[in-house]
């Protein structure tokens, strides 16, 4: 069997894209979108995208899920690592006192890290649990819609 891994990983990658864009989340794919977004005002979740299928397959639908509560942030956005990496490295500038992490979440307030949910903490968890960890921060952190 002949297989094109390359093809293989656009596939993957694209349905990884899609899913979360289908969430609400919006990509940003250079330092300059990451830059500029992640100066606005008010609570930005950036949520660091990954093709890692056990973490990976966690954290897309918690990133959905998780958005169904009272209190959300204000900005919800996301950046692939391992795909856009000038962008992921912005970001990850950002997230000060945390190692890199992928998937990850990191909650920001006007663009200052208030909170991350890393690897360590999606990596072999329920996807509830790891709803239930950013809402937990979106309970202390956002403002209710």
């Amino acid at each position: 069997m002949n297989m094109d891994f390359n093809l293989f990983m656009n596939d993957v990658v694209q349905q990884a894209r899609k899913e979360i864009v289908s969430a609400g989340y919006t990509e940003l794919k250079t330092a300059e979108d990451v830059k500029e977004t992640l100066a606005k005002k008010g609570t930005t979740l950036v949520m660091v995208n990954s093709v890692c299928g056990c973490a990976g397959g966690i954290a897309r639908p918690a990133a959905a899920h998780s958005l169904h509560y009272d209190k959300r942030p204000d900005h919800l956005v996301t950046v692939f690592a391992g795909q856009d990496k000038e962008a992921t490295a912005e970001a990850r500038s950002f997230f000060t006192g945390y190692p890199p992490s992928s998937p990850s979440f990191a909650l920001l307030k006007d663009g200052e890290i208030i909170t991350m949910v890393e690897r360590h903490d999606i990596e072999g968890h329920e996807p509830m649990a790891v709803v239930q960890k950013l809402q937990q921060s979106f309970e202390e952190h956002c403002e209710e819609i």
